[in-house]
């Protein structure tokens, strides 16, 4: 049990919940920032059951393994791995939700509203969706940081296969607003998430 309360222990431990911390408190205030406030609701943390429970779920893979596998924990080049992992994905995320301002939304939008443009600068110019690979990264990030081997591969997983279904319901509403420019824009940019066009 000492185990948890080593240096190790503490460190990979507050690395973890300061990266949850920041994303979300960042993603809110960016929300705020962005959109006014009297348009923001909490559901801008994008904290949902599902979220919540993977989170506990890794947090007991990573207190379960430092307790009988502490060896496990010590590979300081893959947790600063994953920290660097974390601050990339931190970074791309929130230069695409700044980048698109106004057309950055959480909820996918079924309906073009006057301010609606296609963005296409910026980071936008390397992939389409860079917010979702952004997360991507962050996500995983977190678990390689906590050297937790099986959430680690169970959110590249789980995050992968929501943006598999996500993507396409996004672009076919995209097609619609942009028509051509978006389809000549989508043949010539990545998604940006590995496996999906």
């Amino acid at each position: 049990m000492t185990e948890i309360f080593s240096d190790t222990g503490f460190r990979q431990l507050t690395q973890m919940f300061l990266a949850i911390i920041f994303f979300h408190t960042s993603e809110y205030i960016l929300a705020i920032a962005v959109h006014g406030k009297s348009r923001v609701t909490l559901s801008s943390l994008l904290i949902s059951k599902h979220y919540a429970l993977a989170m506990v779920i890794s947090v007991l893979e990573y207190l379960t393994e430092i307790v009988f596998f502490p060896g496990l924990k010590q590979h300081w080049w893959i947790s600063n791995f994953g920290l660097i992992m974390i601050i990339s994905g931190e970074i791309i995320r929130k230069t695409a939700i700044i980048t698109a301002g106004r057309s950055f939304t959480h909820l996918i939008k079924i309906r073009k509203e006057d301010h609606h443009k296609l963005v296409t600068e910026g980071v936008y110019q390397i992939m389409r969706h860079p917010s979702y690979t952004g997360f991507l990264v962050w996500s995983v990030g977190t678990q390689v940081m906590l050297c937790n081997p099986v959430s680690a591969i169970a959110f590249a997983v789980v995050v992968w296969r929501f943006f598999a279904e996500r993507i396409p319901y996004e672009e076919h509403y995209l097609k619609q607003f942009f028509g051509r420019q978006y389809v000549e824009y989508a043949q010539r940019v990545p998604s940006g998430v590995p496996f999906l066009k």
